[in-house]
């Protein structure tokens, strides 16, 4: 993800995060993969959240980027698989983890727009 679709991205990341009550704490946006700590209340299931986000993130992107307005039948925006960890005490280990991959994007990215 580059240029406006990746500035467009992040903020409607947050934003469907918001609407199931979740917060991104800290994410970065690679050329094919996201990485994001995100807390989640009690109440939702990961599954919910990260399909919720997925889905209408990639509608979103459909109707701003390529003008669609309906029938998005067969359209895909995001692979259809993700991984998922808990986090637990290891917090700040994934802080680092995401830190990282950012200065490493930073130096070995040249198409990065930000």
């Amino acid at each position: 993800m580059y240029g406006h679709v990746r500035r467009y991205v992040t903020g409607v990341m947050h934003e469907l995060a918001g609407h199931k009550e979740s917060k991104i704490h800290k994410g970065h946006l690679k050329g094919d993969h996201v990485h994001m700590l995100i807390s989640i209340p009690p109440k939702y299931s990961v599954s919910q959240v990260v399909g919720y986000m997925r889905g209408k993130s990639a509608i979103h992107i459909a109707r701003n980027d390529s003008g669609r307005k309906r029938n998005f039948t067969g359209q895909g925006f995001w692979a259809r698989g993700y991984d998922v960890s808990t986090v637990g005490g290891a917090e700040e280990a994934i802080r680092e983890y995401i830190r990282r991959h950012e200065g490493l994007d930073k130096k070995f990215d040249p198409l990065r727009i930000c």
